[in-house]
């Protein structure tokens, strides 16, 4: 009875959910500048009942939103953020809407939207009776990695007993494996500048530093173990080739399973680069942006959402979505899109800062299909999908499944318990420790 008043809720609202990833496709923001979609979605969830905090934690585009009272507390974490040049219309052709423009090439229209879909639903079972409270988190900027993170340092996760991550994806599939965390941050070189036929002895070059300090890098990648990732980009690399560059700067990050040793590695890169400034008479400056956990995902919870999954209501792909997905894939439409029900074991070599939410209390991250089968990441068809139907009938998927997860939780002390039990073995009783500093700024752009 309770499951089908959590069904019967998500479907009452079922337009105004379109409505929401609808407007949030078509009004793309970036890493904390995500006002038009933090205001709509606040708007939405006030609607419908909650106790909406916008700006929570002096984070501009972070919302806190509860409904109930009392223990246990379930929390759903959701997003918003675009990525950059990735704007697209609803075309199987790379069309962009806004030349160079934003675009949801992550589905994070629907990923923050799923979560306010679950919210509602288990709304109405607290209302029938169930105890606790369900909190949704509007969390900026997972794109850069750090969203959470801030929201951690205002204490925003406090006080949660499990937590739930969903995930635009490829395929329904729920995750066991982990996920890397990272820190990320830039390198600032400043040499002196001189004519570079006439005198350049008399300059100090700052891309001299960068570039080998990236030589460095990539002569360490022989000496740290397997499962570290680092890459880079150069963001200034001087004006003109006649003058000696006296600036010169980079982006990195860096990766690992565990933040020991993202931690040693950082340490070498900037040993690295304090070599490279010695070596070119430059003087360097770290600036350091921010970090993430890996992810830890509950094993226990994992398997409660994989049921979920296999028990909730899921909408038939019509034939024009799957001609949609097929035109996309370059496919028969049969092979378009994965209807099947996946675990992933496997670790993951990307990262995403649902991981610190998870090293504060136990919880899963899943994925729905949501989008074509050989859609690669971070990509053009991404967006397209992500403002399509066949993304929405994904995104409401989730929500029930959601919703269903959090119901089965909330009414079973021992499953938590449990849950709990898992957390404790595996963080070894270490507290989770904020990778954003007290006196790091929020990058408010």
């Amino acid at each position: 009875m309770e499951e089908q008043i959590l069904y019967a809720e998500i479907e009452r609202w079922h337009a105004r959910l379109d409505a929401l990833a609808d407007a949030i496709w078509q009004q793309p923001e970036g890493p904390f500048a995500e006002h038009f979609a933090a205001e709509s979605t606040a708007a939405l969830l006030r609607e419908a009942g909650f106790q909406v905090e916008l700006g929570a934690g002096g984070i501009p585009t972070a919302i806190r939103a509860s409904y109930g009272s009392g223990k246990p507390v379930y929390g759903l974490l959701g997003e918003y953020d675009a990525l950059p040049a990735m704007s697209q219309k609803l075309s199987t052709q790379k069309e962009a809407a806004v030349p160079d423009g934003w675009g949801h090439a992550c589905g994070h229209n629907l990923l923050g939207t799923a979560h306010v879909g679950a919210a509602i639903g288990l709304k109405a079972a607290l209302d029938a009776g169930l105890p606790g409270t369900v909190v949704f988190y509007g969390c900026p900027a997972e794109e850069v990695l750090t969203g959470k993170g801030f929201m951690a340092r205002a204490h925003l996760f406090d006080g949660l007993d499990f937590c739930a991550a969903f995930h635009p994806g490829r395929k329904n599939c729920v995750e066991k494996g982990i996920s890397t965390g990272l820190n990320s941050f830039k390198l600032h070189f400043r040499g002196c500048t001189a004519h570079a036929g006439g005198d350049p002895w008399n300059g100090r070059s700052a891309l001299d530093a960068l570039e080998l300090t990236n030589v460095g890098i990539n002569y360490l990648r022989e000496h740290v173990p397997t499962t570290v990732r680092m890459h880079y980009v150069i963001t200034a690399g001087g004006v003109a080739p006649n003058i000696v560059p006296d600036y010169a700067s980079g982006w990195y990050f860096v990766r690992a399973l565990d933040r020991e040793t993202i931690e040693e590695i950082y340490a070498r890169m900037l040993d690295i680069a304090r070599g490279a400034a010695l070596m070119t008479g430059t003087e360097l400056e770290v600036e350091y942006l921010g970090g993430c956990y890996p992810t830890l995902n509950n094993h226990v919870l994992a398997d409660v959402m994989y049921q979920a999954l296999a028990d909730a209501p899921r909408e038939a792909w019509s034939e024009q979505e799957l001609a949609f997905a097929g035109a996309l894939n370059g496919t028969v439409a049969e092979d378009a899109l994965d209807g099947g029900l996946h675990c992933e074991t496997e670790n993951s070599f990307g990262s995403t800062d649902v991981g610190d939410v998870q090293h504060i209390a136990p919880g899963i991250f899943f994925e729905t299909a949501c989008r074509n089968l050989n859609s690669p990441g971070h990509n053009w068809q991404v967006t397209a999908c992500s403002g399509h139907s066949l993304g929405k009938k994904g995104m409401l998927y989730a929500a029930r499944a959601m919703a269903l997860f959090g119901l089965r939780v909330m009414r079973d002390p021992d499953l938590l318990a449990r849950a709990k039990a898992e957390f404790a073995e595996k963080t070894g009783g270490k507290p989770y420790v904020c990778p954003i500093p007290d006196d790091l700024p929020l990058p408010l752009p």
